[in-house]
């Protein structure tokens, strides 16, 4: 390792990601018993201009008076470049920041907007006293934002995560596509499967685990199709990504199943573990496992995983 480390986030299980408008007041108790392990109520962009300083009263109402379980409640607030963002901030930590945890901020593109952000919530904090710790959550989703993903990962000590944007960071390449998280047809050649956002997705995974964040992929448009939302998680927790928006309730149970490690990698990652065990006991540095060699290496990507899944099997405990 390195000699120079960077503090990891709080730890927070993030599977799936329930996206609810705040001008839908309707959906929030359904949000509330729902499955999801974390919940972000909207201001921004499913919400209309005209709906906007409503939206926000009812998040408001809503994270003062519904009981959200043990969901991580976060607030995805307008973007700095509106006359909205300001308000968004201020009205909902002073009214409801005890029963907040973190501020989703759209369309990072410089370290500097986070900055701003920070800026404004640290002093309202101060201002009214709020002891809980605001957590900050980045959304990755312009061609600027894409180019400085690195120094936007080390803007606030408050950051927790990174949020792959699809739709909006489509429309900033001027990619041609209408397609909201799914495979592109043109791109793949031959009868070759090629993600045309796995760059980026590599990208945005690299600057979070650098500088100790979590990584979450974005929405998926088609919640119709089921078996192509699962691919598309499959796609990124490959990569290392631990969670995936459900921008319908049908797709909550799908991120929760394929963002969570499957019972036969863990149960290999534990005779991972059991196995180097006995192997330091007998004083060697390697061993092996079904005909194959494994060694520290092998163990740190065990440990990961078991890590993972005892997080999981610890939240579905509580809940039970």
């Amino acid at each position: 390792m390195s000699f120079t480390t960077y503090e990891q986030a709080r730890p927070r299980i993030q599977r799936s990601e329930l996206a609810v408008p705040g001008s839908n007041p309707g959906m929030f108790e359904k949000a509330a018993k729902s499955e999801a392990d974390y919940v972000f109520l909207d201001c921004e962009d499913a919400v209309i201009p005209d709906d906007k300083p409503q939206a926000r009263k009812n998040i408001i109402q809503a994270l003062n008076d519904i009981d959200w379980g043990d969901k991580t409640m976060s607030v995805r607030i307008n973007g700095l470049d509106t006359h909205y963002m300001y308000r968004d901030v201020v009205d909902i930590l002073e009214q409801a920041g005890d029963n907040l945890d973190t501020i989703l901020i759209p369309k990072v593109g410089t370290p500097e907007d986070v900055y701003a952000v920070d800026m404004l919530v640290t002093q309202i904090e101060t201002a009214i006293g709020l002891k809980k710790k605001i957590g900050l959550e980045c959304l990755i989703e312009t061609a600027l934002g894409g180019v400085n993903v690195f120094k936007i990962a080390q803007a606030s000590h408050r950051l927790e995560a990174f949020h792959f944007g699809v739709a909006d960071y489509a429309a900033s390449m001027r990619s041609r596509t209408s397609v909201i998280g799914g495979l592109v047809a043109e791109y793949n050649c031959e009868g070759a499967i090629n993600d045309q956002w796995h760059y980026a997705q590599s990208q945005m995974i690299h600057a979070c685990r650098a500088f100790g964040l979590r990584a979450i992929d974005g929405p998926f448009g088609d919640f119709s199709d089921p078996e192509a939302f699962k691919a598309a998680a499959r796609r990124v927790a490959v990569l290392g990504y631990e969670g995936k928006w459900a921008i319908h309730p049908s797709q909550i149970a799908l991120a929760n199943e394929i963002m969570s490690p499957p019972e036969a990698e863990v149960t290999r990652a534990r005779r991972v573990l059991e196995a180097l065990e006995e192997a330091a006991k007998q004083g060697k540095g390697a061993a092996q496992l079904d005909g194959k060699m494994i060694d520290i290496a092998s163990e740190r990507m065990a440990r990961n995983i078991v890590q993972q899944a005892n997080a999981i099997a610890a939240k579905s405990k509580s809940k039970g």
